[in-house]
């Protein structure tokens, strides 16, 4: 009986999350394959008639292919960002995690706080313009590194701490220094994190609006593109779903051929922790 109602449950819980994701989907497949009269009535129904390679082609030739730009922004401000956090993130977790110190709820505090604590805007844009980073790609990069540090060092900590001490002090007996223990021994073993800390990062930077909006204006990135295809008049929405769908294909496929090694390397700390 018991066996009974949780297959019930489960299937009941599989059609409800399908259910969620798959129809919001399907309503963007269909407005952005009709024409612009019918996909201005927003309406869930078969378009007739079908123009879905015609408006990907125009949504990506608009505007003098804007939305091509604003995937090579997104592109290299993913690309550097996760690529930062990645190799921070896993040394700053190494050294708080093998050496104990004073500080260290000092430290715990300051990375909690980064996580709890809501970014102040205004604040930052004072910063980056003594810098001379404000509007510029290098700044958003800092601020996203700065954002998504705090996550990434607590993951790769849990982590760390269930590889074992003596893999660092075999090494160190073998004439390896500090860095050489770190980049040789312990990083290769971080694998399955590694790849959790990519794809979580890697959408979550990819889909950033409000940290473009506000650090970098007039410069498109995807989801600023998304926004400036809408107007309180005249928003094309066959147009403005068609680029919806192709900004969801990356993020989309990201999640499907790698939602196992997200699963992995969350669950490999806290397990084995």
């Amino acid at each position: 009986m018991k066996n009974t109602r949780g297959l019930v449950i489960g299937l009941a819980s599989i059609v409800g999350t399908a259910i969620f994701f798959v129809v919001p989907f399907a309503f963007v497949f269909v407005i952005a394959s009709k024409d612009l009269p019918q996909s201005n009535l927003l309406e869930f129904s078969w378009p007739k008639p079908f123009v879905l390679l015609d408006n990907l082609s125009n949504a990506l030739t608009n505007r003098d292919y804007v939305l091509v730009i604003a995937f090579i922004n997104s592109f290299l401000l993913t690309a550097v960002s996760v690529a930062a956090l990645v190799l921070f993130g896993a040394m700053v977790a190494y050294v708080w995690q093998r050496r104990r110190s004073r500080l260290n709820p000092l430290i715990n505090l300051l990375v909690l706080a980064g996580l709890i604590v809501p970014p102040a805007v205004v604040p930052t844009i004072w910063v980056l313009q003594g810098l001379g980073l404000f509007k510029t790609m290098p700044g958003l990069i800092l601020i996203e590194i700065a954002y998504g540090l705090p996550f990434c060092i607590l993951l790769f900590r849990a982590f760390i701490a269930t590889v074992p001490r003596e893999l660092d002090e075999a090494a160190v007996v073998d004439g390896a220094g500090s860095i050489q223990v770190f980049f040789r021994v312990v990083f290769p073993v971080l694998r399955s994190v590694i790849m959790t800390v990519i794809i979580l990062q890697t959408v979550a930077i990819y889909n950033t609006f409000q940290s473009a909006l506000y650090f970098l204006p007039g410069t498109p990135t995807v989801q600023l593109q998304l926004f400036n295809l809408q107007s309180q008049f005249t928003t094309q929405y066959n147009l403005l779903f068609a680029s919806i769908l192709l900004v969801t294909i990356p993020p989309l496929i990201m999640f499907i051929f790698f939602n196992r090694k997200i699963v992995e390397g969350m669950a490999a700390g806290s397990v084995k922790g």
